[in-house]
């Protein structure tokens, strides 16, 4: 069905996979699952093993997206090629196999520019898509509020924009009407200003969500409840763990980006200190830049945290590697300080005393077996202690500024007029108990609310 939308060039193949079409379609036909070929790149710098693991995650996202991978290809070279990424000559015997095994659609397992994918298409004769197509694909199927569906639809668009070609004499034609330039505009210049209208609009409506949910932060924060989110691999445990902490009813799904949208709840801690647990979008290898942007509003609640449970499925292959992912996002996105407990989940699965060595102060549990898990409270009601601590401040009354600051730094418990000034209790973390530490009467209390 055509919704307006304008295409990309080279879609020759029967299926639809990949196709990002726009808001009143899904990503991906379902009349019948493509046969996919999928290739990767071994070049300077990178070892095969590691990139048949990438592979063999491609495939896992390649079959949650709704399609089979018939058959891998791995192109050795030094460095890409710029006009075809794997080479003329790699890319005719793609070619070649593709029509041997009637394969509809080949996958890189690394981006491809627009440039790229454009040579490669006419080449192959069918859609050559990348890692990022795929992950869109999958997270557009999974969004279920407005919230994710305008994240992932922000996604694709931006992914999308520098791909639009024209087709032929369609997109040579010239058009005219309200919200064009005139009558000497191309189709294709009209659809590329509609795309970044939408753009533009999604950019305010998910900022408008931002500062909702930065209200819905400050609200908590003045409950004085302390935050922690729940970051991880895709598919490592996160929405388990978070319905056995809270006996909620996340959902739950063996299958990659199963949760998009954040889930928060409230669980008591073994002292009954009450705290908020947020479950978290999963991350995944070679995350697209352009979801890491789109879902920044959702993010937001893991850069404000006080404290990250890192959740590791201690099971896989290499779980070193998933962590380093992990951690790369969370730095991008300026999370990266934010202090961590590192839990390897599923050790029903397989035995994690190696991991537990390699990382010191690291958790093991089973959010399926329910182990483990009295002592990861534990870990988290210590770490919350080390990262905030209620604190006692004596502040003249010509230090207004100093008051200030402790209500906007912090979460203020009490405040008491004196002669002097005022007697102030607060929660504080370290580095603001630092820099108020000549106001400070005592501290390491316990907050008594």
């Amino acid at each position: 069905m055509d919704n307006g939308m304008p295409e990309i060039e080279g879609k020759s193949h029967r299926g639809g996979f990949g196709d990002l079409g726009g808001e009143e379609r899904g990503l991906i036909d379902r009349s019948f699952r493509e046969r996919i070929i999928a290739v990767g790149f071994v070049g300077e710098g990178k070892d095969e093993v590691s990139v048949l693991l990438e592979l063999e995650e491609l495939r896992r996202l390649i079959n949650t997206a709704g399609a089979d991978v018939v058959e891998i290809v791995i192109q050795k070279k030094t460095s890409p090629d710029p006009a075809t990424f794997i080479g003329k000559g790699k890319a005719r015997e793609i070619y070649e196999l593709a029509e041997t095994l009637d394969v509809d659609t080949v996958v890189f397992n690394d981006e491809l520019t627009p440039g790229q994918q454009f040579n490669l298409e006419k080449i192959f004769h069918r859609s050559a898509l990348d890692r990022t197509a795929v992950i869109l694909d999958i997270f557009a199927q999974n969004a279920s509020t407005p919230e994710g569906k305008a994240q992932v639809e922000l996604a694709q668009l931006q992914y999308r924009l520098p791909r639009l070609r024209g087709q032929g004499q369609n997109f040579s034609q010239q058009a005219g009407g309200i919200g064009t330039r005139g009558p000497g505009e191309t189709k294709l210049e009209v659809d590329r200003r509609r795309l970044v209208r939408r753009v533009h609009k999604l950019e305010r409506q998910l900022k408008a969500v931002g500062a909702h949910r930065k209200n819905q932060s400050k609200k908590r924060r003045h409950s004085y409840n302390q935050s922690v989110a729940i970051v991880g691999y895709t598919n490592a445990g996160k929405s388990t763990l978070l319905n056995l902490l809270a006996d909620s009813d996340a959902v739950v799904a063996d299958r990659l980006f199963a949760t998009l949208d954040p889930l928060t709840r409230r669980i008591q801690l073994p002292g009954g200190e009450s705290i908020f647990v947020t479950d978290t979008v999963g991350f995944v290898q070679k995350l697209p830049h352009q979801l890491v942007e789109a879902f920044k509003t959702t993010l937001d609640v893991v850069i404000e945290a006080d404290l990250l449970l890192h959740i590791v499925d201690c099971s896989h292959a290499s779980p070193e590697t998933q962590i380093l992912a992990v951690r790369r996002v969370l730095e991008e996105i300026g999370a990266g300080e934010v202090p961590e407990v590192l839990v390897f989940n599923k050790s029903d699965r397989s035995d994690p005393s190696e991991l537990l060595m390699l990382y010191p102060d690291s958790v093991a549990i089973s959010a399926y077996s329910e182990t483990g898990i009295d002592k990861l409270l534990s870990a988290v009601a210590d770490q919350l202690r080390v990262v905030w601590d209620v604190v006692e401040l004596a502040i003249p009354f010509d230090k207004g500024e100093v008051l200030a600051q402790v209500h906007r730094e912090g979460q203020v418990l009490m405040e008491k007029v004196t002669e002097e000034g005022m007697i102030v209790q607060a929660r504080l973390d370290s580095f603001s108990r630092s820099r108020l530490s000549p106001f400070l009467v005592s501290e390491g209390g316990r907050d008594e609310i």
